[in-house]
């Protein structure tokens, strides 16, 4: 049987909306990089549970279960990998945050309830469900202000290196730098420098 939730299709700027309601409450004073970690446990009171082999058994990094108790992660992201592990994170609270009463009507507090629950679900609901968390983590991780302001101090100094703007070279390391500062992937820096030209 397949699983059709009804996902309201949220734009990038109702997203935003949302993100920065999340940030006003648990990250007020704006803090760089976002201590996304310490939201979940302390802010929000949700268990970080490491699962060995978590990547390789369901080729995914991470659920939320569906009571919002725990986040379950892979356990070579959580140590090895912090920057996608931070955008775990952010990714599954956002279901938290846009997603709750779609995902509290199911029962997947364990592996096997979440491999059943994807393998049910319609595909264009899931994809819907994806790309609203991917943009909220991005947007929580790397706010517009914050990202807008760090990226004109990163443009000075890469002026003050002598590369020359606007180019390739150029863009490069800013990007890296950017993603530096914010603790994210290069990709979240360039997906959201894209949303926000």
């Amino acid at each position: 049987m397949v699983i059709k939730p009804q996902v309201p299709h949220y734009n990038y700027e109702q997203i935003r909306s949302r993100a920065n309601a999340f940030l006003s409450k648990y990250n007020p004073a704006g803090v760089i990089p976002a201590p996304i970690e310490e939201i979940v446990e302390f802010g929000l009171h949700i268990d970080i549970i490491p699962i060995p082999g978590l990547q390789t058994a369901l080729e995914i990094d991470g659920f939320i279960s569906s009571d919002f108790r725990s986040i379950s992660v892979d356990e070579f992201v959580m140590k090895k990998r912090a920057r996608r592990y931070r955008f775990t994170l952010a990714h599954e609270i956002a279901h938290l945050w846009l997603h709750k009463e779609i995902l509290s009507a199911f029962n997947f507090n364990t592996l096997k309830g979440w491999a059943r629950f994807q393998t049910e679900i319609d595909v264009e609901a899931y994809g819907w469900l994806e790309y609203q968390a991917n943009a909220f983590a991005g947007l929580v991780l790397a706010p517009k202000e914050a990202l807008a302001s760090r990226r004109a101090g990163c443009q000075q100094q890469i002026r003050q290196e002598g590369l020359t703007p606007d180019t390739e070279a150029a863009e490069f390391y800013l990007v890296e730098m950017l993603a530096r500062e914010f603790n994210v992937s290069a990709g979240v820096i360039e997906k959201r420098l894209s949303k926000d030209r």
